[in-house]
């Protein structure tokens, strides 16, 4: 894959009647864009890492995730076009009983399995495990020498290629706002911002230990936030309200959103705006991190249990 023929993404600005009422702008950059798979920071946190790999003459890569990580399905892509296999540990023990009849049903799955992916489900004990030493042997053990991959992509040369999102035509925005799910998009903005410029993360899941995590790749910590509160009970979790927000959104600007990320910080924005957060005149850039291939594994689960899904025409 040769990651110097991406072009810059665009920066599409939308138009909604709360952003006329309380004269504010928002622009999305459509990072969602770059790829079908290998898309949004998914591209940017690989991007280096792969190009390290590599460097390094490493012949496969190791990495982790859910049954429906866009990590996981990215790096399956990408590793495949750089020429690399690609060995992928599941949380989800149970998944691997009959793999036939998961990859009939998780499109996410189905899809890295198409494209070479090799998978090791494990428990979500041993999954709690899998950063340490003996996990690593074991699957050093089975697989052979591999390049490791944390969980979601992040760690420093994945910040680096986060760091690429912004271009210097982004300097005229006041916020710059993503999602968050393990920090490094979030810290890759912050190292890359002008001054005068602050950045706002939205995480997508509970708890306390990401400020920590995103302090481990920045000393700019005057200059951004977390909105906590637009998580909808955690990781992948949602309500009506979610989903009715992501097809009117869709409706209105055409843009699509995914439920775990793009979606809760779209949300997020306007709910802020509506609030008054933001002084008259401000500036906007959200980026839009991709995930949109998740949403067919996601619209399979709400369709089971019969409620609305999210409208992708």
């Amino acid at each position: 894959m040769d990651f110097n023929l991406i072009k810059e993404t665009e920066n599409q600005q939308v138009f909604l009647p709360i952003l006329e009422e309380k004269k504010i702008t928002l622009f999305i950059k459509r990072e969602d864009l770059i790829h079908p798979f290998v898309s949004g920071n998914k591209f940017r946190k690989l991007k280096y890492n792969l190009q390290e790999a590599t460097k390094l003459k490493k012949k496969s890569i190791l990495t982790f995730g859910g049954a429906y990580s866009n990590h996981i399905l990215a790096t399956a892509v990408a590793g495949k076009l750089a020429g690399l296999r690609t060995f992928g540990v599941i949380r989800g023990e149970e998944l691997g009983k009959n793999i036939t009849e998961t990859l009939k049903e998780n499109a996410t799955l189905r899809e890295a399995h198409e494209h070479g992916m090799k998978f090791h489900f494990v428990t979500r004990e041993d999954y709690r495990q899998k950063t340490s030493f003996g996990f690593i042997e074991k699957m050093k053990n089975k697989w052979g020498d591999f390049y490791l991959i944390p969980e979601g992509g992040t760690n420093f040369l994945a910040v680096d290629g986060c760091q690429e999102i912004l271009t210097k035509e982004d300097a005229s925005f006041n916020y710059i706002c993503a999602a968050v799910g393990t920090g490094g998009t979030l810290a890759g903005l912050i190292k890359s911002i002008k001054r005068k410029q602050k950045v706002i993360g939205f995480p997508a899941l509970k708890g306390n230990f990401l400020s920590e995590e995103i302090k481990k790749y920045t000393i700019k910590n005057d200059t951004w936030k977390l909105q906590k509160g637009y998580h909808f009970g955690g990781y992948a979790k949602f309500n009506e309200e979610l989903i009715d927000f992501i097809n009117n959104f869709k409706v209105e600007t055409g843009i699509l959103l995914d439920p775990v990320y793009t979606g809760k910080m779209l949300f997020g924005i306007i709910d802020l705006i509506k609030k008054d957060t933001f002084e008259e005149g401000t500036k906007i850039l959200a980026i839009h991190t991709g995930g949109i291939q998740g949403i067919a594994g996601f619209n399979q689960e709400l369709i089971k249990k019969n409620q609305q899904i999210i409208n992708v025409e």
